[in-house]
């Protein structure tokens, strides 16, 4: 196999496990041939075989014992047999890194489908079209998360040949297998990645990580430089050494960044999947998704607020029900959340129950609506203005009070929204919030959360 690049074995193992990691999900139901995108998804996951096995070839690389039995499990509609088979090959590659090369990226873009689509197939077939009709043709799409990698993959005309757009996960770009996997698909297309490119990246946060580490030990009484998580340390011959999850989200950040530079005569937009500093300034809401603009933005207008309220307002609708406006109380919002998802009593209930009874879709809805939220709490952090920061914060807490209607029990939808109300000095309503949350079936054992209500209801303890 040709070398792409040594690439720490922390940050190509962070990429590669991606998939497992999330909270495991039930779709006993489910099956290939009734889904309302059967032929598509058949149709893409053949074509995903060809692909990888011509990669495996071109790279000189053995196909794992299992890879024939998961792909004919795959064709078969056999969900449970191919996810078995999924990580058993997954196993034998942590067991033997010889068998590692792009062909795994192709394969793993097919598991997508069986990871993201038995949750709830009505509402992946939603999410992805949704998002797909809403990127102009030739565009660069960052898909964050899974579901804004497999499903839109899965989903899109063809994703080898970059039509109608071009598909880039966010989570893998620190994994050398996964940039020429892009490198074969998008190669003379666009700029994708160069292991040039990678190596500055990887110097760049390097030196910046032993800067902000230097600092720390120094100044131990001043504000860490180092954020939590970001494990940096220097090994008893002074090198580097970097081992989180933070590292490798900073070596991504520059990663998109180099991305977005590089290919100057195209549009981009982006399903976040851990928030990136760098795009704020450019961001701005795009129905489901947000646009990178191609320079920052000095500010959100009326109109583009607006239009993004009355989208996500109609949107959430045949969800929820429509009685979530601008000047419904979190009061009302907490209780609508303690009768739907802790009494489970759907009387009255004008929305979908099957949306609101399916854990994986609510989390991923709540979590797109989440992401524009904060990119909201951003401007109105960086506002210099009074007004524009009451502007900015008004829009925040409306997105917010959606995200957490469309997931109490969403951990990332709490965090956040409960920061926007501690920073507007609104603890009782953070409190409120916190701890009907805590009361969701799905949060039971969350030491996190316990903390935060802990935290929350002591006025004397600040909240950090």
């Amino acid at each position: 196999m040709k070398k792409t690049g040594k690439i720490p074995v922390v940050i190509l193992s962070a990429a590669l496990l991606m998939v497992g990691c999330a909270k495991k999900h039930s779709a006993s139901s489910w099956s290939l041939d009734n889904s309302g995108a059967s032929a598509q998804l058949k149709q893409f996951i053949a074509a995903q075989e060809t692909q990888a096995r011509a990669l495996a070839k071109q790279d000189g690389n053995k196909l794992p014992s299992d890879f024939d039995a998961f792909y004919k499990a795959a064709e078969t509609g056999d969900w449970q047999d191919a996810t078995n088979l999924f990580q058993q090959m997954r196993k034998h590659l942590d067991g033997d890194s010889s068998l590692l090369g792009s062909w795994w990226s192709a394969t793993l873009d097919a598991y997508g489908v069986f990871w993201t689509f038995p949750p709830g197939d009505k509402y992946a077939i939603a999410f992805g079209n949704d998002i797909i009709q809403s990127i102009p043709a030739g565009s660069i799409y960052f898909g964050g998360a899974d579901p804004g990698r497999f499903v839109v993959t899965a989903l899109m005309e063809s994703h080898a040949d970059g039509k109608p757009f071009f598909m880039l996960s966010q989570n893998p770009l620190a994994d050398a297998t996964y940039l020429h996997y892009l490198r074969s698909m998008y190669g003379g297309k666009i700029h994708t990645l160069t292991d040039e490119d990678w190596q500055k990246s990887f110097q760049d946060y390097t030196t910046d990580a032993q800067r902000r580490l230097s600092h720390d030990k120094q100044f131990p009484n001043e504000p860490r430089q180092l954020m939590p998580g970001e494990d940096v340390r220097l090994d008893t011959n002074g090198q580097i050494r970097l081992s989180g999850q933070m590292n490798v989200i900073g070596i991504r950040e520059l990663l998109t960044k180099t991305i977005f530079d590089k290919n100057p005569d195209r549009e981009f937009y982006v399903v976040e999947g851990f928030p990136l500093d760098w795009m704020y300034p450019y961001l701005e809401p795009h129905g489901l998704i947000m646009k990178i603009n191609r320079r920052p933005l000095p500010a959100l207008s009326d109109e583009i607020v607006q239009r993004d309220s009355d989208y996500w307002t109609k949107y959430v609708t045949p969800m929820i029900g429509g009685w979530l406006k601008p000047d419904t109380t979190i009061e009302e919002v907490a209780a609508f959340a303690e009768k739907i998802h802790v009494k489970k009593d759907l009387s009255g209930f004008a929305g979908d129950p099957q949306f609101v009874q399916t854990e994986y879709w609510c989390e991923n809805f709540s979590k797109l609506r989440s992401s524009i939220g904060g990119l909201y709490a951003w401007r109105a952090r960086h506002a210099t203005d009074a007004a524009e920061k009451k502007r900015m914060n008004d829009a925040a807490d409306f997105a917010f009070r959606q995200a957490w209607t469309l997931c109490p029990y969403s951990t990332e939808t709490v965090f956040r929204y409960v920061d926007l109300l501690i920073s507007q000095n609104r603890r009782a309503d953070a409190l409120l919030v916190a701890e009907t949350a805590a009361k969701m079936l799905e949060m039971k054992g969350n030491d996190q959360l316990r903390t935060l209500v802990t935290e929350l209801g002591n006025p004397n303890t600040k909240y950090k």
